[in-house]
């Protein structure tokens, strides 16, 4: 086994995290699998277009596996039947315009070339997997592969069934890059919105790094929006503990894998109704439209109105993580078994 570790060492997101997760050694066995790693950005381009490629030609026994950036073209086309991307998520076709300009004229055109030529995938839901089948060849093997989310932030749900003492203030939390995708304007607006149904202050509190676009100039100029960066996984901890309700306006997703996360504390998690949010959240939760603020706030203050409606959502919330890490570890057994197979390791497919 070949693993691309080019892109690990950043900061550490939902990607690496999911990386690390299911390719680490402890997943194959020591010394079973080779990982190509690299040092900044210079670096990572070698290791994706020279190092992995030569490497994939050198033993023309070995499988290798992508489950960070797509992988390159050049590596696709020496490795074609044994080159196997983790597909996160579509965004790269399906959303150029939320693009920003590394990812347009780097990434794209690989990950384009990777689907329509590859013949062996892993994706991490069944959402990405249907949208990944609509574009690539009708012959190519897609394996569901979902990741077990562990405690990550090492949260307790202790606590989590009473309201906050002294606090007249409701607290909402999202986490991720602040970029037009994951939609936080309309965050914003059901903030404001949800202020005026419950007569109270709510802030919206975003973990996440600065990425392209304008969307953290738009937001640092409000008051009751606070915009965290980056943080250590110690002070995530503690806005989660704060937070009484996790919110999640993305336009489209792969996963939404800190969805699951927060739940190991059993916070309410509010998102939108797209697919992979329905998929990932099972019977707990609530899903509204954030394309209208008003219903949205409303959807969401009807459940904050419910008797318990606490103790509900954090005994919902802990049933779903282990719902999810139940299916992922079938997953998880089922792609042992699929490497492992005689019939895997011919390259006449």
């Amino acid at each position: 086994m070949i693993i691309d570790y080019t892109h690990i060492g950043r900061q550490v997101t939902g990607i690496e995290r999911i990386s690390l997760e299911l390719f680490s050694p402890r997943t194959f066995g020591k010394g079973k699998a080779q990982y190509v790693r690299a040092n900044g950005i210079l670096r990572m381009i070698a290791g994706q277009w020279i190092t992995l490629p030569l490497a994939v030609i050198r033993n023309r026994r070995s499988l290798c596996i992508c489950p960070g950036f797509p992988p390159s073209i050049f590596l696709s086309i020496v490795g074609r039947t044994r080159v196997i991307p983790y597909v996160h998520d579509m965004f790269l076709l399906s959303r150029p315009a939320d693009l920003n300009i590394r990812a347009k004229l780097y990434m794209r055109p690989s990950f384009a070339f990777a689907v329509h030529h590859l013949r062996r995938f892993l994706v991490n839901s069944i959402s990405t997997r249907d949208a990944l089948r609509k574009k690539c060849r009708s012959d190519a093997e897609i394996h569901l592969l979902r990741p077990e989310v562990r405690n990550v932030f090492e949260l307790t749900s202790s606590g989590k069934t009473k309201a906050t003492v002294g606090r007249q203030t409701l607290r909402l939390l999202s986490i991720g890059t602040v970029e037009p995708r994951k939609n936080y304007a309309a965050a914003n607006l059901i903030r404001k919105a949800l202020a005026a149904h419950l007569a109270c202050a709510v802030e919206l509190h975003i973990v996440g790094r600065k990425g392209w676009g304008r969307e953290a100039e738009s937001l640092q100029g409000d008051n009751d929006v606070q915009l965290h960066g980056y943080c250590s996984i110690e002070q995530i901890q503690a806005l989660i503990d704060s937070t009484d309700i996790f919110i999640a306006t993305s336009k489209e997703e792969g996963l939404g894998l800190p969805l699951l996360e927060v739940q190991h504390g059993g916070i309410f998690v509010a998102a939108a109704d797209i697919p992979v949010f329905r998929e990932v959240l099972g019977k707990s939760g609530c899903l509204f439209n954030p394309d209208s603020a008003d219903a949205a706030a409303y959807r969401i203050a009807s459940e904050l109105s419910l008797p318990n409606w606490r103790e509900r959502h954090c005994v919902a919330a802990l049933q779903n993580v282990e719902r999810w890490n139940l299916q992922a570890k079938n997953d998880m057994q089922q792609f042992l078994y699929w490497i492992e197979k005689k019939e895997f390791r011919s390259l006449n497919i």
